[in-house]
């Protein structure tokens, strides 16, 4: 790795430290940074709590049981999404790809919504959402490994099943009660991570701890499919293992997210590309350079969202009036005809 590729790292970390620390004490009750900053010591310090702290007991309510579960959870979802696009737009080649194209958001967001439906509580929710966005990326590699498993047919599985549970989230939100399951549907749906809780953090932080260190660890491999799928096979690679492989553990870490905050969209597209205006394409750089800078940038839209307007908007909402404009300057800055040539 070159100096200037360290100099990146190591900013790119500092940054996210203070954003995580800013983000404690931001939002309608502000705490001040340096009281922040005492109350995490205290609170992560083996020992016990000050006699006679320099803090209220609502600022340490507020920082560590509301705002530390919310800020860790955008951070673990903007790590993930963007670890996930980053390894999905290397493995199919492809910088358009997302991890919505494999089916797992629409998968998760269509038992998300069944739960609600069927007025279960939010624990079964959660569960039965992480478990649709697993059965949508089963029954897409079952579909793309039946079609021989290559690259286009995975990305054709992918939108098969989108589409087939889009239309099953559609004919739920129909069937829902208008004036008290809809809303409730809709909030869901749009994305945030307002009343996150310990258990999100842990629902979604060990698939990241698991499948993105695993994907992190596969990322040498990325380098050697984008040589095309006979040079990988000389070089020793089973590609077909490969591409079933990595889109497991993408799966893994997006249902887990869709499972905790709902579908917060062009995260996956956007942040790797950003990633790569940084650090350029090689994906041994690229890779842990888009989860440091997912975490950035999800953090920054989650304050953005609490800040904007006196009621929270969606993150989910957010994102896509960020990603739109972001994607279009730059597919300007990098020309597209160059992408269609690569």
């Amino acid at each position: 790795m070159s100096r200037r590729d360290r100099g990146a790292f190591l900013a790119g970390g500092l940054l996210l430290s203070a954003l995580l620390l800013l983000s404690l004490g931001f939002g309608s009750y502000p705490i001040a940074p340096g009281t922040t900053a005492r109350i995490m010591i205290a609170l992560v310090s083996p020992g016990p709590m000050p006699a006679h702290p320099s803090w209220s007991v609502a600022e340490q309510i507020v920082v560590g049981s509301i705002r530390l579960p919310r800020v860790l959870l955008a951070a673990i979802a903007g790590s993930g999404l963007a670890l996930a696009g980053a390894s999905l737009q290397g493995l199919f080649r492809n910088p358009l790809v997302s991890p919505d194209t494999i089916g797992v958001a629409s998968g998760a967001a269509a038992g998300g919504v069944l739960a609600i439906l069927l007025g279960l509580s939010s624990v079964w929710l959660t569960g039965i959402a992480f478990a649709g966005g697993l059965l949508a990326v089963g029954a897409a590699t079952l579909i793309a490994r039946a079609a021989r498993g290559s690259t286009l047919s995975f990305v054709l599985a992918g939108v098969i099943v989108s589409a087939f549970f889009s239309a099953a989230l559609s004919l739920m939100q129909f069937l829902v009660d208008p004036i008290t399951g809809l809303a409730q549907i809709m909030h869901w749906l749009m994305g945030g991570f307002a009343g996150a809780t310990a258990g999100d953090v842990a629902l979604a932080g060990v698939p990241l701890l698991i499948a993105g260190g695993a994907l992190i660890g596969l990322r040498w491999r990325l380098n050697l499919l984008s040589l095309g799928e006979d040079d990988a096979v000389a070089l020793g690679l089973k590609p077909a293992r490969l591409r079933v492989a990595i889109i497991t553990l993408a799966a893994l870490i997006v249902a887990a997210q869709v499972a905790t905050s709902g579908i917060v969209g062009w995260v996956g597209l956007i942040v790797p590309h950003l990633a790569r205006m940084v650090v350029g394409p090689d994906h041994r750089r690229l890779v842990p350079a888009s989860a440091l800078l997912g975490a950035i940038f999800m953090l920054a839209v989650d304050d953005l969202a609490r800040s904007l307007t006196t009621y929270e908007l969606p993150t989910g909402v957010l994102t896509a009036f960020i990603g739109t404009p972001a994607f279009a300057w730059l597919l300007y800055r990098s020309h597209l005809r160059g992408w269609e040539r690569d």
